[in-house]
C-alpha cells in the first residue's frame, strides 16, 4: 500500500499551510469562514472557498494515512448507531470503535434493519482486514441476524450497559453536527465523517489518564506523524 503523502503539485500554496487548514478543520469544530480568519491572522491569505476544496480533496488521505499508521485494532468491538437527521429526514450513522475507543469504521445508512447492519459487518471486515473475538451490541436485532450471517464464529454479547465506548465515541460528531447545523446530505455526511473520524481522534488522547509531562510528549508524537503523512514540516509564521 502506497504511504507516501498526497502531492500539492498544481497548489499555490505549500503543503504545511494546506495541512495546517485541514488540520485545524477537522480537529476543532470551525466552519471554513473561521479557518480563513484564523488562517489571516498569521498572514495568510486563503478563501474559505479554497478551504473547502482542500479539506474535500485531501481530508480523506490524510485519514487514510493516520489509520495506517495505527496499530492492529483490538481483538475487541464495540459497534453502536445513532440517528442523524439530514435535510429532515431521518438516517443513522453506524459506527465501530475497539475496546481502546479508536474508530475501526463508519457508515451513513438509511435503514438500521438486518441488511443495513450486514453491510457494515462486510464493511467494516474489508476495512480492517481482521476478524475480532467478541463484539459487543446493544439489543438492536439487527446485529444478530447480521452476525450469525457474517461472522458466526465471533462471540456476540448484547448489553446496552457494556456498549458506553461506542456510545462515547458518538460525542464529538454530535458537537460538529451543531457547529456545522446539520449535513446537507448523505453523501456529505458520509465524506465529512470518515475523514473525521479517522482525523479527530487521532489528537485526542485519553488525557485524563496521564499526566501533564506524558501528555505534552504524546502529542509531540502525534503532531511528527501527522507532518509524516501529510509531508508537512511546521507552518510558516508571518513576516
Amino acid at each position: 500500500m502506497d504511504s507516501a503523502p498526497p502531492s500539492c503539485k498544481g497548489h499555490r500554496y505549500p503543503v504545511e499551510i494546506i495541512a495546517h487548514c485541514v488540520w485545524l478543520y477537522f480537529r476543532f469544530p470551525l466552519s471554513f469562514r473561521e479557518v480563513e480568519e484564523l488562517m489571516l491572522e498569521r498572514g495568510v491569505l486563503v478563501s474559505h472557498e479554497t478551504v473547502r476544496r482542500w479539506c474535500t480533496k485531501f481530508g480523506q488521505a490524510y485519514a487514510n494515512g493516520l489509520r495506517r499508521r495505527r496499530v492492529q485494532p483490538g481483538d475487541k468491538w464495540h459497534l453502536d448507531e445513532v440517528f442523524l437527521r439530514i435535510n429532515g429526514e431521518l438516517k443513522y450513522l453506524w459506527r465501530a470503535v475497539d475496546a481502546d475507543g479508536n474508530v475501526l469504521d463508519i457508515l451513513v445508512q438509511n435503514r438500521r434493519d438486518t441488511a443495513a447492519a450486514r453491510r457494515f459487518f462486510r464493511k467494516l471486515l474489508k476495512k480492517t482486514c481482521s476478524v475480532p473475538r467478541v463484539i459487543v451490541t446493544d439489543k438492536l436485532r439487527s446485529y444478530g441476524a447480521a452476525h450469525r450471517e457474517i461472522m458466526p464464529s465471533v462471540e456476540h454479547r448484547v448489553h446496552k450497559g457494556l456498549n458506553n465506548r461506542a456510545e462515547n465515541s458518538h460525542q464529538p460528531t454530535r458537537q460538529r453536527e451543531r457547529a456545522m447545523k446539520g449535513f446537507r446530505s448523505t453523501g456529505g455526511a458520509q465524506r465529512f465523517l470518515s475523514a473525521f473520524s479517522g482525523i479527530s481522534p487521532h489528537f485526542r488522547p485519553r488525557r485524563h489518564l496521564m499526566t501533564a509531562t506524558q501528555y505534552h510528549t504524546e502529542m509531540t508524537t502525534r503532531f511528527a506523524i501527522w507532518d509524516e503523512i501529510t509531508g508537512a514540516t511546521t507552518l510558516p509564521t508571518a513576516p
